[in-house]
C-alpha cells in the first residue's frame, strides 16, 4: 500500500504543477491521507521501530505536503487569475 501511494503522489504533483487547476482533487481526502502518514510516523517513533516503512511514511508525507501546497497555489490562481504561489 505504501509503495503504491508512493508511486501515485509524484504523478499527482506533476499534474497539479502543470495544470494550474484543482479540478478532480479533494483537499479533504489529501488532508486525511496526510494525517494517516503522520500517525504512522508517530507510531513508529513511539515503538522505536525505524524500518523501511518509516522511511516511506516520511517520503510520502513530504509528497502529500507538496501536493497540498500546489492545491493551495492552484486554488488561489483559480480565484484571482494570477500565477504564482503568493497571489
Amino acid at each position: 500500500m505504501i509503495l503504491c501511494f508512493g508511486i501515485s503522489w509524484p504523478l499527482s504533483i506533476v499534474r497539479m504543477y502543470k495544470s494550474w487547476s484543482t479540478g478532480g482533487k479533494s483537499i479533504l481526502f489529501s488532508c486525511f491521507i496526510l494525517v494517516g502518514y503522520i500517525c504512522g510516523i508517530c507510531s513508529k517513533v513511539v515503538a522505536r521501530n525505524y524500518n523501511l516503512a518509516f522511511v516511506f511514511y516520511i517520503i510520502n508525507t513530504v509528497m502529500v505536503t507538496v501536493d497540498l501546497l500546489l492545491w493551495i497555489r492552484n486554488h488561489r490562481y483559480e480565484k484571482t487569475g494570477k500565477k504564482g504561489f503568493f497571489c
